[in-house]
Order: C-alpha cells, then sequence, then structure tokens
C-alpha cells in the first residue's frame, strides 16, 4: 500500500470540476473547504471527501463518522477531473454500498463474497 500525498486545492476550480448540480444533489449545497480539498457532507454521518493527489489527480473517499470516530467505507483514486463529478455522486450513494467494487473487502459470510453489495450483514 502507498502513501498518497496530497497538495494545495483551490476549492472554487475543484466545485466547478464537480459540478454545481452534483454538488447540490450530494449535499445540498453544503461544502466544507481544506486546504487539500472539500467535505460535502452527506446525511447520517456519512460524508464525501474529494483531495488533490500529488499526481494531479483527485482521491474521492466515503466516509461515515459516529462518536468522533471516522470509517473509511470506500476510496478511489487516480480520479481524473472529468470524473471527479460522477465518482463524487457514486460516492454520496452510500445505501448502494456499490462504492468501489473493485476496493470493496469481500464479506467472509457470504457465499459469493458479497461481490454485488448486497450483503444484510454489512454495516
Amino acid at each position: 500500500m502507498t502513501v498518497q500525498t496530497y497538495r494545495e486545492c483551490s476549492s472554487a476550480e475543484l466545485l466547478d470540476q464537480t459540478g454545481w448540480r452534483n454538488v447540490l444533489a450530494i449535499s445540498g449545497g453544503r461544502v466544507q473547504v481544506r486546504e487539500t480539498g472539500v467535505t460535502l457532507p452527506v446525511h447520517a454521518g456519512y460524508s464525501v471527501e474529494i483531495d488533490l493527489a500529488g499526481n494531479d489527480t483527485y482521491t474521492v473517499r466515503r466516509v461515515f463518522t459516529r462518536a468522533g470516530k471516522r470509517f473509511d467505507k470506500g476510496t478511489t483514486e487516480d480520479v481524473y477531473a472529468d470524473q471527479v463529478g460522477e465518482v463524487a455522486y457514486q460516492a454520496s450513494c452510500y445505501v448502494n454500498g456499490a462504492f468501489p467494487a473493485s476496493y470493496r473487502t469481500p464479506c467472509p459470510i457470504c457465499p459469493d463474497g458479497d461481490v454485488n453489495g448486497h450483503c444484510p450483514w454489512r454495516d
């Protein structure tokens, strides 16, 4: 596993690349600006974090926060500027459980390893 380094990011440019309609659909227009990107609060402790990586691509994370603890529910790295809106929107759809399918840990209980994201025992 490589350690990802992030760099300073213009929030206005990132939000333009994400698309304001996507931002409205994800967070209702709520935006928390950070030095390396933005956080879009979704609902019920979920949020989408978008950061500018050192290689000039974006990293999109679905994060669940409860009682001060942060749980990474999915990460997609090396997202290009023209894809960041769609990837962020998919990350905000926390009910679908399929973000991102290639990074999901197989479920040890399910016979198919929960490859389709419909495991009833997952949190």
